[in-house]
């Protein structure tokens, strides 16, 4: 093998995995920080004229494992490397692609910008909050899905058919959903929230027939868990039997595994691509490292990975 696999600090565990699957030893890189907190990186080992893939997702803390990133990125430019990828499972400030409110910053493409500069070549990325970020960045990016992993889980637990439905907890994700749905041979529904008049707390409409059968909710991610909870009572409410839900990145921020513990959500099934904190009964983490494990192969092969 003529390329070499490097990790940050951000998901250790995950790269291990990886390289497992790929059969070779993690990179020798030094990443600590000094007392004042700025970041310092040495590369352990030659990597001239070598292709190299950088690991690292850019989940919380997001600065510091951006900075962090791009700096071993310069390291291992000006050490010769021939190319570098960066495996980034989680891409951080992928919700602010657009002006939403004035004056307000398009802080994806700041970040698309910042880490061209740094000198990646490649960037392979993992359910994009928004796919249209891949036109932010005049470098190729690779959009993986987590889709072909929780359809073995699912086919392995039964959970498909007639019996089931996949629900979108948004308007948003319906397209998501609707592949989800395909995937699984299920019908789909929505669940739609508005509004009424003002001064009157939010209705959760669902739009489809969940009555009688075992729902699966399905985001992209999930972070205080609000919407996704919200939308799980409204499906109970409207007779379904259970409620599933799955998302490619558990960011679980804040209230959101209290609000699914109380929830009527049976079980959660996230990715790895955000490493998990404590366990937590009701959430299952599944790991993406054979997908990335693939891209990397194939990318070094020239082989497409679509």
């Amino acid at each position: 093998m003529d390329y070499l696999v490097f990790s940050g600090n951000s998901n250790k565990q995950l790269a291990q995995s990886i390289v497992s699957k790929l059969g070779i030893r993690l990179g020798d890189a030094d990443v600590r920080k000094f007392s004042d907190g700025e970041i310092f990186v040495r590369i352990n080992e030659s990597v001239r004229g070598r292709d190299v893939f950088l690991i690292q997702s850019t989940c919380a803390p997001a600065e510091e494992n951006l900075i962090e990133m791009m700096i071993m990125t310069d390291a291992l430019k000006r050490a010769s490397a021939s190319s570098v990828t960066a495996i980034m499972p989680y891409f951080g400030y992928a919700r602010q692609d657009r002006t939403s409110e004035p004056r307000v910053a398009i802080t994806a493409k700041l970040v698309a910008n910042l880490i061209t500069e740094s000198g990646v070549d490649r960037v392979v990325t993992m359910n994009l909050h928004a796919g249209q970020i891949q036109g932010f960045f005049d470098i190729p990016v690779d959009n993986l899905y987590s889709s072909p992993v929780f359809e073995e889980f699912f086919r392995k637990e039964w959970m498909f058919g007639d019996d089931y439905i996949v629900v979108s907890p948004d308007a948003g994700g319906v397209a998501r959903a609707r592949a989800y749905s395909k995937i699984l041979e299920t019908p789909l529904a929505i669940v739609d929230k508005r509004r009424e008049k003002a001064n009157v707390a939010e209705v959760m409409h669902v739009i489809g027939d969940v009555k009688g059968r075992k729902v699966i909710l399905v985001d992209d991610m999930i972070d205080t868990a609000g919407t996704l909870t919200q939308a799980a009572k409204a499906c109970m409410e409207h007779g379904a039997k259970e409620v599933y839900a799955c998302a490619a990145h558990g960011v679980l921020s804040g209230p959101a595994i209290e609000r699914i513990i109380d929830s009527p959500i049976k079980k959660v099934m996230v990715t790895d691509s955000i490493p998990s904190g404590k366990k937590v009964s009701k959430v299952e983490v599944l790991t993406v490292a054979p997908l990335l494990a693939e891209a990397i192969t194939r990318i070094y092969q020239k082989e497409s990975i679509s």
